[in-house]
């Protein structure tokens, strides 16, 4: 609580109180797609940048335009709320959501003219298409996602759906490496044709998403407030600093998993293939996943200690198994692995089921791993940098219920100005990528340390004073 009594304002309808199973299911895969498309991009950079001989500073455009659409996309979203009142207040949250899927369906579909004209102008513009769909599913899934319950364990239903999500970049290196660099690749020839395919399909499983959102039943929340328009949203310290949060998570996670694949075939690090190096992107992916699934039980109010424990260790091994089915990597290669989830379940039982509190211990710990990848070489960097995904988890989820905590009728124009800040995924991997360019890949993972030192203070300012045991 920051100030006066916090109270939500948000309200479903009677008949749609009881079971949110199958609403809560649909959204899980939404956050699945969003998850697999969004890392695919990770694909995308070296594939490109090899294509249209790149620097790393052009390559990073890839992602400067599709976060870049995050930025615009909720810059008229809350011009709109602040003229007209909260569009989603007005349309619903499942209209918001499937023009969101519909948007990405018409961006996917813009990569077959990029590729048969092979022109990097229209790939990135593709990408802007794309990212304002997202924006939409952004703005109207996550707080639908913290509504769909009781707000004080609105952090653990959003680590479980962002699990889902997790579930999607792990695939996308894997599935889509194989796709891009393998299948479609013309003989190991490069070629643009070789994302025509791929993002086709992706336009169709876009559209047939939309047909389902549209024909199920999904509970409506509806503020009983009738005040609209107005700048109401920043009058909320947890807000206004939550802004930044997201900026510098999104923005140190994408620049990371934006160089891997560059940075473990660095001659200093692992000198690896693509072909190769895309599995140990997605192990990066993959602990990202596991941590959420690990938070989502973590922060589940319910459960005893001795049940998150056993619940914790159980889900732990059974990612890593999935992990080690899915990737192209021997056991001996991906063993070290495994101690990295151990310091992960010990983070969050030190962070005892506190979000703010775990979000710092978090971004401690992933501030002295890149570091340690900066001024280290070879297997050492490498499981340094891989690791920081397993302690990225719960960031996006705990930042963001942090900062819509309370907001009541101004949850969704919060909403639009924390998706609007996932701008960060556009300017800090450009940023580094001109830092690449200037003193070498190794050292200009910096950057994201810098980002990690700001999500610290922002755990420690909630730890102090947004208490969501306090909430009604």
């Amino acid at each position: 609580m920051v100030g006066n009594t916090i109270e939500t304002g948000h309200q479903p309808s009677a008949e749609t109180s009881k079971n949110y199973t199958v609403p809560f299911a649909t959204l899980t895969s939404l956050f699945f797609m969003w998850g697999f498309i969004t890392s695919m991009n990770d694909i995308l950079i070296p594939h490109l940048k090899e294509l249209f001989s790149l620097s790393y500073l052009q390559s990073m455009l890839v992602q400067f335009c599709f976060f870049g659409a995050y930025f615009i996309g909720s810059v008229c979203y809350f011009i709109i709320s602040y003229y007209k009142g909260d569009p989603i207040n007005k349309i619903g949250y499942k209209n918001g959501m499937l023009l969101g899927l519909v948007v990405s369906a018409l961006g996917c579909f813009l990569f077959y003219p990029a590729s048969v004209l092979s022109i990097y102008g229209l790939f990135l513009g593709a990408l802007f298409i794309l990212g304002l769909g997202f924006t939409l599913l952004q703005i109207a899934a996550n707080p639908y996602v913290s509504l769909l319950g009781d707000e004080k364990s609105a952090s653990s239903r959003l680590n479980l759906a962002q699990a889902f999500n997790s579930l999607g970049t792990t695939i996308a290196p894997i599935l889509g490496g194989f796709l891009i660099f393998e299948l479609f690749s013309n003989n190991g020839v490069l070629s643009a044709d070789a994302t025509k395919t791929p993002y086709i399909a992706f336009t169709i499983i876009f559209l047939v998403v939309a047909f389902i959102v549209y024909k199920i039943n999904l509970p409506s929340f509806k503020s009983d407030e009738t005040e609209h328009g107005g700048l109401g949203a920043f009058k909320f310290p947890q807000l206004r600093l939550g802004i930044l949060g997201i900026f510098f998570y999104v923005g140190g996670e994408v620049s990371i998993g934006s160089f891997m694949i560059n940075y473990l075939a660095h001659e200093d690090i692992m000198n690896i293939p693509e072909s190769v190096s895309k599995n140990y992107l997605a192990l990066y992916w993959g602990g990202a996943m596991i941590g959420r699934f690990l938070g989502s039980i973590s922060l589940n109010q319910t459960l005893s200690a001795s049940k998150k424990l056993i619940y914790m260790i159980g889900v732990a091994i059974a990612i890593f198994a999935l992990l080690f089915s899915i990737v192209d990597l021997s056991f001996i290669q991906i063993s070290a692995f495994l101690g990295f989830i151990v310091l992960n379940l010990a983070g969050f039982f030190i962070g005892k089921s506190a979000p703010a509190r775990t979000l710092a211990i978090f971004a401690i710990v992933n501030m002295v791993l890149v570091l340690t990848s900066i001024f280290t070489f070879g297997p050492v960097a490498m499981w340094t940098l891989l690791s920081v995904g397993l302690f990225n988890s719960i960031m996006f989820s705990n930042i963001f219920t942090l900062s819509i905590a309370g907001l009541g009728r101004y949850t969704s124009q919060g909403s639009s100005l924390l998706v609007m800040a996932i701008l960060g995924g556009a300017v800090v991997p450009l940023i580094q990528g001109a830092l690449a360019d200037s003193i070498g890949i190794h050292h200009s993972f910096i950057v994201p340390v810098i980002c990690y030192g700001y999500i610290l203070f922002y755990g420690i300012f909630c730890a102090k004073n947004v208490k969501l045991s306090e909430l009604p």
